[in-house]
């Protein structure tokens, strides 16, 4: 056996055990299963997905883009 070692947030940690208690789990267990399921798929064994912040910051840096080299409409109206 083989010890790993993490540093995470404690309260990521608390809810994620939390959760996992709710299922029947602990937190060793489930990062076995994680790992295991790993070698399985031979990669993340979910769809990782972007958070709303990124999405926020990449809609925010296309609407300043447009505003710096796009079409300027006087009105709303305008642009409808």
């Amino acid at each position: 056996m083989s010890t790993l070692s993490i540093r995470i947030e404690e309260k990521t940690k608390r809810e994620a055990s939390e959760t996992l208690e709710a299922l029947g789990l602990d937190l060793s267990t489930a990062v076995k299963m994680f790992l295991n399921q790993v070698i399985i798929e031979q990669g993340i064994p979910f769809k990782p997905s972007r958070t709303p912040q990124q999405i926020r910051e990449e809609w925010d840096k296309e609407v300043i883009h447009a505003l710096k080299h796009g079409k300027r409409y006087s009105s709303a109206s305008d642009l409808f």
